[in-house]
């Protein structure tokens, strides 16, 4: 049995969006800004209130541990501007990617990206699928929106992976006699 292109790359991010789902109903707004390793990469607050991921041109050697909330703002960062590109809008800027905080705010943009990317998909056919696609491959049309839907599902199934793996550290983290009641 033949399962058309589309429909399999649909499954696929179906099922890695589902095991993000786990995940994003046990976030706690602690969560997302804790930093597990003393280099690491976050958002952070500026004076003005808005949210800043830390960032370099060139990538650093070692490579920061990213926290919850860098990993959810770099998701939506390369969502969004993916999203640009096959609609074929202006892709957006890095900095103009704003991550709205910890919590219930990034869980519903990051779901509302889902309902925009299924419209993506939706609007799709297979036709579609051999266009030429230049994202995230800069100048390269080698590329087919097939690809590009193909590394959406691996980029998510990436960060899913990682922000799991840091939810579930973060909550092993052994209790300090400090925190078990009755003891100082």
């Amino acid at each position: 049995m033949s399962v058309p292109s589309l429909a399999l790359l649909r499954w696929q991010f179906d099922l890695a969006w589902s095991l993000f789902e786990y995940h994003l109903d046990r976030l706690a707004p602690d969560d997302f800004l804790w930093e597990p390793a003393a280099h690491c990469w976050s958002v952070r607050r500026g004076a003005d209130g808005s949210w800043t991921p830390d960032w370099a041109d060139t990538e650093p050697d070692p490579i920061p541990v990213p926290t919850i909330g860098w990993l959810t703002w770099h998701m939506g960062w390369w969502w969004t501007v993916t999203i640009d590109h096959l609609r074929g809008r202006p892709p957006r800027e890095r900095a103009d990617v704003a991550w709205p905080g910890a919590g219930e705010p990034t869980v519903v943009w990051l779901r509302g990206m889902r309902t925009e990317w299924l419209g993506v998909l939706d609007s799709l056919t297979e036709a579609d699928l051999d266009s030429v696609a230049t994202f995230p491959w800069q100048n390269d049309t080698d590329h087919t929106v097939t690809h590009t839907i193909g590394w959406v599902n691996a980029e998510l199934m990436k960060n899913v992976a990682e922000i799991g793996q840091l939810r579930l550290i973060r909550a092993a983290q052994p209790i300090s006699d400090h925190q078990i009641p009755g003891r100082l």
